[in-house]
């Protein structure tokens, strides 16, 4: 009798030996998840095709990618529901900081937004050098104009341009929201034979399958700077701290700043975006 509990008590040692060792190995196999809030820029150049795979290949992370406006991947930043955001839109991004939601902010790269059309130009912007002036045009000729309208880095942009020209769109019928990311914007623009606002990267990535060309660039205005932000963990104990920092570490370090340097050269003989990091916002585009 004795005997046979002894080898009873053996057995569930086994067994609960084993589904001990079991769970670790599954733990272990599960993958450190970090939660990546980025624009859809950075998604539709094909840039984060390239770096995400090398950075969870060298830390181990695997990363979920939410492209949305900046604006938007903001908004999950102050819900605690992103570890990491990557972004372009400074104004916002200074207030997302100072109100506590995001730490250490750092310069990423930069590259420039474009004012682009149809071939046929109806406002006849095309080599116009002030951004402002040439939407002042665009709204005098009541021409097509795509607007973003979701809030993202893009859509701030423009919307300083407006200002800038002292237009009001509101309610025109020639000005149009899409709510759309840049790269679905961009075929819209292209559908429809109108005029929008685009970052370069983007725009060189999908020109191919699009019935746009580049009107007026080279204004100061148009500037595009990206920065990544940790998500605060003191704010939001639950986030990815640690894999938020070795993202953001991941972005501004001389091997990822040196893919960047060269990204797009080989497709398009420019580069898509120029590595910042380190630099002061000041100098850019200088």
């Amino acid at each position: 009798m004795n005997r046979k509990i002894g080898q009873k008590i053996l057995i569930l040692g086994i067994v609960f030996l084993l589904l001990f060792i079991t769970g670790i190995t599954s733990v272990q196999a599960q993958p450190k998840t970090i939660i990546l809030a980025t624009t859809t820029s950075t998604q539709d150049s094909g840039l984060l095709d390239v770096l995400l795979p090398i950075f969870e290949k060298k830390t181990g992370y695997f990363v979920k990618t939410i492209a949305v406006g900046s604006g938007q991947a903001m908004a999950m930043g102050e819900k605690g529901e992103a570890d990491v955001l990557l972004v372009h839109s400074p104004a916002a991004e200074k207030k997302f900081v100072a109100e506590g939601y995001g730490i250490n902010r750092r310069l990423v790269m930069h590259n420039d937004f474009i004012i682009v059309g149809p071939s046929e130009d109806p406002a006849k912007i095309k080599g116009m050098r002030s951004a402002s002036e040439s939407f002042k045009k665009i709204a005098s000729a009541k021409a097509l104009f795509l607007s973003r309208a979701d809030k993202s880095g893009t859509h701030v942009k423009e919307m300083d341009i407006w200002r800038a020209a002292g237009i009001k769109t509101e309610g025109e019928k020639w000005y149009q929201q899409t709510g759309l990311g840049m790269g679905q914007t961009l075929s819209v623009a292209s559908e429809k034979k109108g005029y929008t606002l685009a970052d370069r990267g983007t725009y060189l990535a999908l020109k191919k399958n699009l019935g746009l060309d580049i009107l007026v660039e080279g204004d100061a205005i148009l500037l595009n700077i990206y920065h990544v932000i940790e998500v605060n963990p003191s704010k939001w104990p639950k986030v990815n701290a640690a894999g938020g920092k070795a993202f953001a570490d991941f972005m501004v370090s001389k091997e990822t700043q040196e893919i960047i340097k060269t990204f797009g050269v080989d497709k398009f003989g420019s580069p898509l975006f120029f590595p910042d990091a380190g630099k002061k916002e000041e100098e850019l585009g200088k």
